[in-house]
């Protein structure tokens, strides 16, 4: 009789032995639990989570006591679950006035500024690359270049090639730039809000860039190129540039992270990291409908949710490569935050093997996961596998042309070297999933749950599945970021 209850639990135990790594997702994963996560931080009570405010900040502390709650480690620098991160708040000049050969410009925003009231010369150098200045004096004059280069001529290709411009312009002994930018009015509405609002920096980099010689970088709109084309023939012209300081302030906002050791005693010294930004735009002007928050259900509280996913999951059934669990603030002011950790990282960066990141704008198919660079690691089939259990397909980014890839924070890893997908809601056509991106439309409400328990599910067992593969992950031969990839890990 003393037998019966062993037999009983012998019963009881059978089946939870013999789990498989499907049935370990559906045990963690449920409708319910995204739904909680999605629908707390899309909460108007969230006022839509900008860095760096108190809102932000109950974010913070509720993905921190939820990876508690799952028995998730903390960070063992600190022995808690944030990595607090100093930032200055940055307010563009108040007081700002151009004018070159007599046309004063009103329609203008400032990249870089230096205090000044100059009255000079400038000099029309092209596009300001290497070889528009030969034969060109420009020491202590301000150079007027066209946007982006003879391929690229677009905002986004001119913010680009900002830093390499400025670099060859002060070589040269230039005191500043003024970029002539072909914008049409909603583009030029998109960089105005951007430029001449408070941003955030890093206090390092703000620190570090005051100590450099002074140098302004200004953008112009210029629509159609007619300001540009008016001024190539003409060489030198007077300049009049008048210019305050910026004011700065102190701000501070944490990413959160967490730990679960692997199981492995070789592989658990590999890290696998599970990250994605749980900050927003914050509050803005009221839409028609009178509503001025931005909710960010999509953009990011989805990525947030797949990462708690996936920390629950793993703090129940640990994988035999470790987890490292980071949500990152100030994703919407510039990477900062994954900027922060890659070069304050917790972990040795040689021992993190893979960066699966979560970042998302909206979805127009909802028969599939877009994974931005699944085809750019060796962990392609995993996810594939994974993605293809829960009934969907795994798609490599239809439209690389939009430069994904390089625009969440997963390139921060990937230029260390570190395998950097970004697993993301399905799209075939990015233009019309993205209908509630960055509006104050994109509330939990609106949302596919349905649809949402099959991606986190997939999230959960492709990383699952990288976890405990006895290969390393690693870049496909002749990625760009290959050869970061060999040098960081010695191969």
């Amino acid at each position: 009789m003393r037998q019966l209850p062993i037999f009983i639990a012998l019963l009881i135990l059978t089946p939870l032995l013999s789990q498989t790594e499907q049935e370990k997702v559906k045990t963690t994963v449920s409708k319910s639990d995204i739904e909680g996560h999605i629908y707390f931080l899309a909460d108007d009570l969230l006022k839509g989570r900008e860095t760096g405010t108190p809102e932000n900040k109950i974010a913070a502390s509720y993905l921190a006591n939820t990876l508690r709650g799952y028995g998730v480690k903390p960070n063992p620098a600190t022995n808690s679950y944030y990595q607090t991160i100093p930032m200055q708040e940055v307010t563009p000049p108040r007081r700002f006035t151009l004018s070159v050969d007599g046309t004063e410009y009103k329609n203008k925003v400032v990249l870089q500024t230096s205090k000044m009231d100059f009255t000079g010369k400038a000099v029309y150098v092209g596009y300001g690359l290497e070889d528009d200045y030969n034969e060109k004096n420009v020491k202590e004059k301000i150079v007027l270049v066209q946007a982006g280069g003879p391929n690229a001529k677009d905002a986004r290709a001119a913010f680009g090639l900002r830093e390499k411009k400025a670099e060859l312009a002060k070589k040269t002994g230039a005191i500043g730039i003024i970029e002539f930018i072909n914008a049409a009015p909603q583009m030029w509405g998109y960089i105005d809000h951007n430029f001449n609002s408070k941003r955030l920096e890093i206090a390092e980099t703000v620190n570090q860039a005051s100590k450099e010689d002074s140098f302004a970088y200004v953008w112009i709109q210029d629509e159609n190129g007619t300001y540009a084309d008016a001024l190539k023939s003409k060489g030198e012209m007077p300049i009049n540039m008048m210019m305050e300081g910026e004011n700065r302030v102190k701000v501070t906002s944490q990413n959160v992270v967490g730990l679960v050791e692997g199981t492995d005693p070789k592989l658990k010294n590999e890290y696998i990291i599970y990250s994605a930004h749980y900050d927003h735009v914050g509050v803005g002007q009221p839409d028609k409908t009178g509503d001025t928050i931005y909710n960010g259900a999509r953009d990011n509280a989805v990525g947030v949710t797949t990462v708690l996913s996936m920390a629950e999951n793993m703090a129940k059934y640990p994988t035999k490569r470790s987890a490292l669990f980071i949500l990152f603030t100030g994703e919407e002011k510039g990477l900062l935050g994954s900027k922060y950790y890659v070069d304050n990282p917790i972990v040795p960066l040689d021992q993190m093997v893979y960066c699966f990141n979560s970042d998302n704008g909206g979805y127009n198919d909802t028969s599939i996961a877009t994974i931005v660079g699944l085809t750019r690691t060796t962990a392609e089939k995993n996810i594939e596998d994974a993605a293809s259990t829960f009934g969907l397909k795994a798609n490599e980014d239809p439209q690389p042309e939009n430069n994904l890839f390089n625009r969440s924070d997963n390139v921060h890893f990937a230029k260390k070297g570190i395998p950097s997908p970004t697993f993301t809601l399905g799209f075939t056509d990015f233009a019309q999933a993205t209908k509630h991106y960055h509006r104050r439309s994109d509330e939990a409400d609106t949302l596919d749950y349905d649809y949402l328990l099959k991606f986190f599910r997939a999230y959960v067992l492709s990383g699952r599945n990288i976890a405990n593969d006895p290969t390393t992950p690693f870049w496909v031969s002749g990625d760009l970021y290959e050869e970061a990839g060999k040098k960081l890990y010695k191969k």
